[in-house]
């Protein structure tokens, strides 16, 4: 459990309302990007939940996040465990949940909170990765 969780946000409302609306037939909410559903089919941690468009057991949880303090790192999709372990290491960074079903695409933002101990921290030092070009090129 996350000990410095504040700020939470539950989108059941909104999603609520996007349900009645694509069973009307007035949006299309099955409408994932590409490549959510790759990060659903790779990173996505399953849940207990079915999916409420077509009831199958495909429905995943994404967890991003983002923040000026992780620096280039901001972004990315974390587990409940690297959670647990950022917000020892971070003063403030927000978390974005996101669930998909892998089944139909259907995906929409459950939650938003905050995390970190909220203590100011400098940006981390910018570390190559193998996107950058120059270190492509030393292959």
């Amino acid at each position: 459990m996350m000990q410095t969780r504040r700020g939470f946000i539950d989108y059941s409302l909104d999603k609520r309302a996007t349900l009645l609306a694509l069973f009307r037939g007035v949006v299309d909410a099955c409408d994932a990007d590409p490549y959510l559903m790759r990060a659903a089919k790779y990173h996505g941690e399953k849940t207990e939940r079915k999916c409420p468009v077509c009831k199958k057991d495909g429905l995943v949880e994404l967890r991003y996040t983002f923040g000026d303090q992780l620096g280039q790192f901001s972004g990315r999709i974390k587990n409940g465990a690297e959670l647990a372990e950022m917000e020892k290491e971070f003063g403030e960074f927000s978390v974005y949940v996101v669930e998909v079903c892998r089944e139909c695409s259907w995906n929409h933002l459950c939650s938003t909170y905050l995390l970190g101990d909220g203590r100011e921290r400098k940006v981390p030092r910018r570390q190559r990765t193998l996107e950058d070009e120059d270190f492509a090129s030393l292959k």
